[in-house]
């Protein structure tokens, strides 16, 4: 009988493991890339690159993300801002990670965004980035503020916060118990409580019925990117620690758009924040407003990033006007 027990026991988890493996490779094969692939210093990055334009909008998806999260907000819209660049950060959607843990640092990730312009010919580009990315967006301005001709923050996580993550991002950041926890738990429960996460995340906007399809929202339960994920949200909090007393270095055009009752990342802290230490944000306030101000109003942030494009494009005009007649 205890023999029995044993096997059982050992069976439970390499059965799991086994479906998790079967419904990663289906989860794929419906979301399949749709972009070019380039190198980077993190590997093969996944861009949908869209349209032509003089100023191109480099989009950063958040947490639980991957390129196709920008569509059910901005559908038509993004056909407005010329070219797009709709990226898959490192290990995510379809991008590779392939510098382990250290893939989830800021500055790796701003480089390898670095490495992707240059293998798409692009000078300089308006960051969109929602959440997580915002902190992403900012090291990039901080480090390569060069390639950045402008900001555009929706509902940013940029500050240290109180507290810390949720437990099951730590522990699927765990180099030990994250395998195991991404192999036999993780899709199960995420595919159960997925409809429910998302409620929560936009609350108190309704969000589409077939968001989850349209966004793709199942590649994050995939085993790789999930503890990609974990990683990342895990290790933002120290992160921002060292580069918030930075952000007055940024020199570029700053928009921050945000809800008053943004549940997930706190908008007093963070976006108010962001508005104390780069003077030259605009920060827009959305009343009645949770953590999709781009779901919200996408028209408004549609033409906040024209904007932006509009005030590149006079500048680099002025600019080559000044130049010397060689």
């Amino acid at each position: 009988m205890a023999l029995l027990s044993t096997l059982a026991a050992a069976a439970l988890p390499a059965a799991l493991a086994g479906w998790t493996g079967f419904s990663a490779r289906a989860i794929s094969r419906a979301f399949p890339p749709e972009g070019r692939f380039v190198p980077t210093r993190a590997g093969r990055m996944h861009v949908i690159d869209r349209g032509e334009g003089d100023v191109p909008v480099l989009f950063l998806h958040g947490a639980s993300g991957s390129a196709l999260a920008w569509r059910p907000a901005f559908g038509d819209r993004l056909g407005s801002l010329g070219r797009t660049l709709l990226v898959d950060r490192p290990g995510h959607g379809f991008s590779e990670r392939q510098a382990g843990r250290a893939a989830a640092r800021l500055d790796h990730q701003a480089g390898a965004l670095v490495d992707a312009l240059d293998a798409l010919g692009v000078a300089r580009a308006v960051v969109v980035a929602h959440s997580w990315a915002g902190a992403l967006a900012c090291r990039l301005a901080l480090d390569h503020g060069d390639r950045v001709a402008g900001l555009v923050l929706i509902a940013p996580a940029t500050h240290p916060w109180p507290g810390g993550v949720h437990w099951y991002y730590r522990v699927a950041a765990s180099p030990v118990l994250g395998p195991l926890f991404a192999w036999t738990l993780a899709l199960p429960a995420g595919q159960a409580l997925m409809a429910r996460s998302i409620a929560g995340v936009f609350s108190p906007q309704p969000i589409e019925a077939d968001y989850a399809e349209s966004a793709g929202i199942p590649l994050v339960l995939r085993p790789a990117q999930f503890m990609a994920n974990a990683e990342d949200v895990a290790g933002l909090l120290a992160q921002v620690r060292e580069q918030a007393p930075r952000y007055g270095a940024i020199a570029c055009p700053v928009t921050v758009i945000s809800g008053d009752r943004d549940g997930v990342v706190w908008t007093h802290l963070h976006s108010t924040g962001l508005a104390r230490d780069i003077p030259q944000t605009k920060l827009i306030v959305l009343p009645d407003v949770g953590h999709g101000p781009h779901h919200a109003d996408p028209g408004l942030v549609a033409a906040e990033i024209r904007a932006q494009q509009q005030a590149a494009g006079r500048e680099a005009r002025a600019d080559l006007a000044a130049r010397p007649v060689s």
